[in-house]
């Protein structure tokens, strides 16, 4: 074990700048850069020298851990490595620079590049129209339940409830009930939907049932098809999390199960960055029968031209300003195009070949409920831990130790001491390796170590609790909290 995070002495940004201005600080007044009459004096901004702002992040990337470190076997997220050239490809001044306030007429190059990414999602989710506005994976599903509220009440029905599976991502409910339905939890059989179960559950007031699959076992739900059936039948609509669609692009599609509407999690498929609270993109796909409730505008084209329509009297209106995380969207693209059809199809089969290394040499060390097949990701429980008074959350934490960032752990809630691990397709056999070897190095390793995990880090183990009950997101909290008085709110713009 050589891993060591870099520790610096890092004051807030905020901090660095309370001596006074230094000499070569900018001043967007000097050689007209920003007309002296737009600019305002009295922003709270930090005024230091462009060697210390670079300095500063620097050091604080090395303090960090992310997909461009190591290993990032954050199961269900798909933390894949995000290839640069992507991130070239938006620097464009073409890309960069473009404004969504423009006239479509001079940003034809942007609407054609948006106009060929929903058709490419189209084709590899089985649905007929996408919109790319929703920002965010839980916005996809918040335009998606939208869309079935929008359906039902085309057709002169009040339907109260959704119902979804105990293994769901919880921003399933979260989307759910923040559009006003009532959420019924159906319990798993096998780690799969129990189809008598939810045959029972289905009734007039049923909207959709939201399922991910494969589920966030890693568990392909085999009797989708018949779940469709049981939906339709009653009038609902069946609702697609694609956030494991990276287990089976060009072997299958949503569509091909019968899903009305998809959402695609363009910062964890199709590798644009991911975490932090974003950027993102969750574009929703639908069959045709819904496509007249998409958010507006919708671009279209006629003869290579390309415009926006908002002329959609049952859209269900705007989910987000403008297009969407246009620099998001153009990544996707860029990867998409990248990998071609083979390509894609080639990620999903390294994704569940790299899953299923990992499971057969992990599952002896630790338990396997559900020992099936898993496709991308799979679920191990720490409960042998608990025999020596430890639990998942002390074993993650010393995988910090050995260079890899921890696995999801206590999800989903149906496995005891769960441990959710992903590879991804990206990683080498190499890297899966000293996984493995590292996982049962931790095993064996003295409980009072494990206790202290981790050690090797630039901060040791932190009070989780009081960080998620104490939070602080600003500089003005941050004051307010020291007791001191934070500056003065900024006077908004005449």
């Amino acid at each position: 074990m050589s891993y060591h995070q870099a520790v610096h002495d890092v004051p807030i940004i905020f901090e660095s700048c309370e001596s006074p201005k230094a000499e070569d600080s900018f001043d967007p007044t000097v050689g007209g850069a920003i007309p002296k009459e737009l600019t305002r004096g009295d922003l709270d901004l930090p005024d230091i020298p462009e060697r210390d702002v670079v300095k500063h992040f620097v050091n604080l990337s090395q303090m960090n851990f992310g997909v461009d470190n190591g290993l990032y076997p954050l199961g269900s997220c798909t933390m894949k490595y995000n290839p640069k050239v992507c991130d070239d490809v938006v620097s464009w001044p073409t890309v960069a620079q473009v404004h969504p306030l423009q006239d479509p007429s001079t940003i034809q190059g942007a609407l054609r590049l948006m106009h060929e990414l929903e058709k490419m999602l189209c084709e590899i989710g089985g649905v007929d129209a996408v919109t790319l506005q929703p920002a965010a994976g839980a916005q996809g599903e918040f335009t998606g339940v939208h869309i079935v509220r929008a359906f039902h009440e085309s057709n002169g029905e009040t339907r109260k409830e959704i119902i979804l599976p105990d293994t769901a991502h919880g921003t399933n409910p979260a989307s759910a009930a923040m559009v006003g339905y009532d959420v019924l939890d159906l319990p798993s059989k096998d780690g799969c939907v129990d189809v008598e179960a939810l045959k029972s559950a289905v009734s007039k007031d049923t909207a959709a049932f939201m399922l991910t699959n494969p589920n966030t076992l890693g568990l392909f739900e085999k009797n989708v098809r018949e779940i469709a059936g049981i939906l339709h039948d009653a009038g609902a609509l069946l609702y697609y999390d694609g956030a494991n669609l990276n287990a089976i692009m060009g072997k299958t599609s949503p569509g091909k199960m019968d899903f009305d509407i998809v959402h695609f999690n363009l910062h964890k498929t199709f590798a644009t960055p991911h975490g932090g609270g974003g950027p993102g993109a969750g574009p929703v796909g639908v069959k045709k029968r819904l496509e007249e409730f998409l958010p507006v505008p919708r671009i279209v084209e006629k003869a290579g031209v390309y415009s926006l329509d908002y002329d959609r009297p049952k859209s269900i209106g705007k989910v987000r300003a403008y297009f969407g995380n246009y620099a998001v969207l153009a990544r996707a693209y860029t990867y998409i195009k990248m990998q071609g059809g083979k390509g894609l199809v080639s990620v999903s089969e390294n994704a569940v070949l790299n899953s299923n290394y990992l499971r057969e040499n992990l599952m002896d060390d630790f338990e396997m409920p559900y020992d099936k097949l898993r496709k991308h990701e799979f679920v191990l429980s720490g409960a042998p831990l608990k025999k020596k008074g430890l639990r998942t959350l002390d074993f993650a934490k010393r995988l910090l130790d050995y260079g890899f960032h921890a696995p999801t752990i206590y999800f989903p809630l149906i496995v005891d001491e769960a441990i959710m691990i992903e590879p991804t397709e990206t990683e080498s056999r190499e890297t899966l390796d000293k996984f493995v070897a590292a996982c049962r190095s931790i095993m064996k390793e003295d409980p009072k170590l494990l206790h202290e995990a981790p050690v090797n880090t630039a901060r040791r183990r932190l009070d989780e609790a009081k960080a998620a009950r104490d939070m602080i997101f600003s500089w003005r909290g941050y004051l307010k909290k020291k007791g001191a008085s934070p500056p003065a709110s900024e006077p908004k713009p005449s």
